[in-house]
């Protein structure tokens, strides 16, 4: 069995990179909390992993239900070693000036305040626990340092995401809480799919429409059990993952 810690929380683990990052921490000998909002994907998931994966359906920008899928873990598996914020959605694409303040809060609620909600309980149990600690990696984005046109909702959100993983850095240090964050770049998710609108390309800063390139799941899911190995001592602070070709390094 690996060396690595043995009880992690997923959210957004019924699809892409949430459900191949699941199997790869049971893989790796982790019990896996996996969290989403709907069962059936969840299931999906637990179906590939048996007995060590605990599927919790949970709506992350609900605090009733973050506590839940927590106390949940808590008297399941007694502990909770690693958590992966990984639930998140896009929202809408287009002008500026045209977001409904709907759509706009629907991803702030999900991606930022979801994140807090269960980074909250998670500092809560990991302090308290013996041995006291644990890890909290941030699913980040290349829009945490750069934005695609017509993304202001999701790229606040990951802009927000570095501000929390670099506040929950600082205040987890007393607790041996370490928090880190994987900025990723078209991994082949259904997100990134969309993006590319289906094979017609996406938006590039100049107006013009071009097909990127994408990058295996797999190496995401490596790279973040990569960071969950390490003892709590060492830290890798920010990661960024990445297809080598897509426009990233001079974006705009």
């Amino acid at each position: 069995m690996s060396t690595l810690a043995k009880v992690a929380v997923v959210t957004g683990a019924g699809s892409g990179i949430g459900r191949r990052t699941a199997l790869a921490f049971l893989d790796e000998g982790f019990s896996v909390a996996l969290a989403g909002r709907r069962r059936e994907p969840l299931e999906k998931t637990a179906a590939k992993a048996g007995s060590r994966a605990l599927v919790i359906p949970t709506d992350v920008a609900d605090p009733e239900a973050v506590g839940s899928l927590f106390a949940t873990t808590r008297e399941t598996f007694g502990r909770i070693d690693i958590l992966f914020n990984n639930a998140g959605i896009f929202g809408p694409s287009g002008l500026f000036e045209d977001i409904p303040y709907e759509d706009w809060k629907a991803v702030l609620d999900i991606n930022v305040t979801g994140a807090f909600l269960c980074s909250r309980e998670a500092f809560r149990m990991m302090k308290r626990q013996t041995p006291m600690g644990g890890r909290i990696i941030n699913n980040g984005s290349i829009s945490a340092h750069a934005p695609r046109p017509n993304s202001a909702a999701y790229t606040t959100s990951k802009h927000a995401i570095t501000g929390l993983t670099k506040t929950m850095s600082l205040d987890g240090r007393k607790y041996d809480i370490a928090c880190c964050q994987i900025d990723i770049g078209n991994a082949a998710t259904d997100l990134i799919k969309a993006i590319l609108e289906n094979g017609a390309g996406a938006t590039q800063a100049n107006g013009s429409v071009a097909m990127e390139p994408t990058l295996d799941l797999d190496h995401v899911a490596r790279a973040i059990v990569q960071m969950a190995a390490l003892p709590l001592e060492a830290n890798i602070q920010f990661m960024t993952i990445m297809a080598t070709k897509m426009p990233y390094i001079g974006r705009g």
